[in-house]
């Protein structure tokens, strides 16, 4: 028996602040839709929507300091009191996939499931997590919704590990681009933005450097002055040129933890919130981004609810740019 269920969205994850009856909807928790995707044709009508990953047992198995199963709730608690800027499209949440009985394949093959309904119906995902072995359920998901036309899918991976680490006994939240490579290898290219040396053994450098399908830049180079942010940018031109889909994810402990103590394993040598939003608006000009995530918020461990309140404005931020230049 597989241990993973599906629970629709939940209006209790959605409270803020009241605005004047007489003038239009003013704050996320007011134009979010609330949908149950096993309901039939319930999302037919939207544009984007988020789901969570309620599972960090791919951290725990990764020797990490557990918690980021309760992201995805505190995420959409920030996310809703944030005003809202866009109009026209829709925006929904879909609710959640749970891992039980510390069954994280079995959560991760029913995520991809869904993952791949959105897809199909040409829907964006946008998934909470949960640790960062959400990667590779996700991708999975991508994969069986493009698999047929044999599309080439880059992975942008923003991050200070590389997360490529071969499985031993277990995967975990330190293998899924390992796992993703080993099986789609004709058919992904990865690229990790903000790699720090001291959180990547020598081992995983070498296996970056010699599978000529994974490239990465390090943590120097992701500064927000404009001559590292154009040296960058014209490495992801070719990238993105190369591939027919781009999936974005993005650790939160990839942020300096100035900005984001809330994770499993905070360096103070990230990159900052401006470097990344930059990226995130010149990748989703591509028209190419097929699906993102945000992994590794661990609010237990959170001050101030900063590293949340900063994963609620990268999506609020995605969003935005994302039907601006798509729509």
């Amino acid at each position: 028996m597989q241990y993973a269920i599906y629970h629709p969205a939940k209006k209790t994850f959605w409270q803020g602040r009241k605005s004047n009856p007489n003038i239009e909807n003013q704050y996320w928790h007011q134009e979010i839709e609330l949908l149950n995707i096993e309901n039939v044709n319930t999302i037919s009508n939207i544009d984007i929507a988020i789901l969570g990953y309620v599972c960090d047992e791919g951290v725990r198995r990764n020797s990490g300091r557990i918690g980021a199963q309760k992201g995805p709730k505190v995420i959409r608690e920030r996310l809703a009191k944030l005003p809202i800027h866009f109009t026209q499209k829709k925006v929904a949440d879909i609710g959640d996939i749970i891992c039980l009985e510390d069954d994280m394949e079995a959560c991760q093959n029913l995520f991809s499931k869904h993952i791949t309904h959105l897809i199909q119906n040409k829907v964006l995902p946008i998934a909470i997590g949960g640790g960062h072995d959400i990667a590779y359920g996700h991708f999975k998901g991508i994969w069986n919704a493009v698999k047929t036309d044999n599309k080439q899918i880059g992975i942008i991976n923003f991050d200070a590990h590389f997360d490529l680490r071969p499985v031993e006994k277990k995967s975990n939240s330190g293998t899924p681009f390992h796992q993703i490579i080993a099986e789609y290898s004709e058919n992904v290219s990865y690229f990790a933005i903000g790699i720090q040396q001291q959180s990547n053994t020598k081992e995983l450098f070498e296996i970056a450097k010699n599978n000529s399908r994974i490239d990465y830049a390090i943590n120097y180079d992701c500064e927000s002055s404009n001559k590292e942010l154009d040296a960058l940018k014209k490495r992801l031109i070719l990238f993105i040129e190369n591939v027919d889909y781009v999936y974005l994810t993005i650790d939160m402990d990839g942020f300096s933890s100035a900005y984001a103590p809330g994770v499993s394993a905070p360096s103070p040598l990230g990159f900052t919130p401006y470097f990344v939003f930059k990226m995130l608006s010149f990748i989703l000009k591509s028209n190419k981004v097929i699906s993102l995530d945000i992994a590794e918020l661990n609010p237990s461990l959170d001050r101030d609810n900063l590293t949340a309140n900063l994963a609620a404005k990268i999506i609020d931020f995605v969003v935005m740019n994302y039907i601006r230049h798509r729509f």
